[in-house]
């Protein structure tokens, strides 16, 4: 690259890094705030809570980066051209497709960065969070035995907790055990523990009694113990081998492995799987679209003295709306695989639209044309 073509390229990455770390801030924030209550209510570790908050990162940014890379185009050309820089430019012999050359070679670094998020890190950071949060849902020891709550477990037992400490301690507790409905029996004590055994948590209760009800003959039993404990059959939090993996979480050669397909513990949703290898393939293209149908749109058209606001706002709609459509092919496809299509059809019209309005055939047409200036096009038709 000369020193035009590096000045301009430089530019416009600093441009889309500030754009794309702004937006991943934002909506870092937003997202995390889901697992706040879990800290403050629920005893969650800030650690994990920081974790948590971090694996949804690469999700996310593959969904900013091209974007990013349109707001950063659209700012960088935009003041080339109001500050006469892309007139002077043109002057010296610069073409359209010359002009275009930085954004574009930042498009496809900002492609394969997307691909590298997409093949690996998405889902090694997508099964990872899956994982740790169905261990921290699943873990009543740490989470689900919330204080002054009454907490009942699928196993027909209610356990209701005054005060939680630390190291599983607990202050004031009364359980009901349900699972017998003839005999059900509620326990009171002053304190207990959950603690960990092989064959999962067990709860240890201090100092209280054991009451039981017969509701065949009416009668009540009543004993005081000084320890007791129970098997109240709650999850230990592990991550059990068979839990079926979400799309996002399977690496691109899973998803579009042909066992799947008679494979009985996906069934029918085999389309789902198949319509997120496919996106993954062609959504980091998208960067490289929005780049070229923006540069098409603000160079194909004469200099206007009435500023760009027009071909700018015609910019982001279009960019909006190919974005819009690449969401209707991915559901539509997810529901009939036939319509796989859509998906690079969707990607394909802005990046042929791009080089078309700014490529050597457009530069062929407007030479034969005897025009010094570019056409006016799609680009001028917006700005007026």
């Amino acid at each position: 690259m000369n020193s035009i073509s590096k000045y301009i390229f430089r530019q416009t990455a600093f441009v889309m890094i500030f754009v794309t770390v702004v937006l991943s801030f934002v909506i870092w924030l937003t997202q995390s705030l889901r697992f706040v209550d879990m800290v403050v209510n629920r005893g969650l570790p800030v650690t994990d809570f920081l974790w948590l908050a971090m694996l949804i990162t690469p999700r996310f940014v593959t969904l900013i980066l091209p974007f990013a890379c349109a707001i950063a185009t659209v700012y960088v050309y935009n003041r080339l051209i109001t500050d006469r820089e892309l007139i002077v430019l043109r002057a010296a012999g610069f073409s359209n497709l010359r002009l275009a050359r930085p954004a574009v070679r930042l498009a496809l670094v900002t492609a394969l960065a997307a691909y590298g998020l997409n093949i690996y890190l998405l889902p090694v950071s997508f099964r990872e969070f899956s994982d740790l949060r169905y261990s921290i849902t699943s873990d009543y020891s740490t989470m689900l035995l919330q204080e002054g709550a009454f907490n009942t477990l699928p196993s027909k037992i209610t356990i209701f907790v005054r005060e939680r400490r630390g190291a599983g301690v607990l202050n004031g507790i009364l359980v009901h055990d349900g699972r017998d409905p003839d005999e059900p029996i509620t326990y009171l004590a002053h304190e207990g523990r959950l603690v960990g055994t092989d064959n999962g948590p067990r709860l240890v209760l201090l100092d209280g009694n054991r009451q039981q009800i017969n509701r065949k003959d009416g009668s009540i039993s009543f004993l005081q113990f000084e320890k007791q404990t129970i098997d109240v059959n709650i999850a230990s939090g592990a991550v059990p081998a068979g839990r079926k993996r979400k799309p996002e979480e399977m690496y691109l050669w899973e998803l579009f492995e042909p066992g799947l397909r008679t494979d009985e513990f996906y069934g029918r949703i085999i389309e789902e799987y198949l319509a997120e290898g496919h996106s993954r393939v062609v959504s980091p293209l998208l960067s490289l679209g929005f780049v070229l149908m923006t540069l098409a749109i603000l160079l194909s058209g004469d200099f206007s003295r009435r500023g760009q606001n027009r071909r700018i706002l015609a910019a982001a709609l279009l960019v909006v709306l190919f974005y819009s459509m690449g969401i209707a092919a991915f559901n539509v496809s997810s529901d009939n695989a036939k319509l796989t299509p859509l998906l690079y059809a969707n990607v394909a019209l802005p990046i042929l639209f791009g080089f078309i309005a700014i490529g050597p055939m457009a530069r062929r047409k407007r030479v034969r044309n005897g025009k010094t200036a570019p056409s006016a096009g799609l680009g001028a038709a917006a700005g007026g």
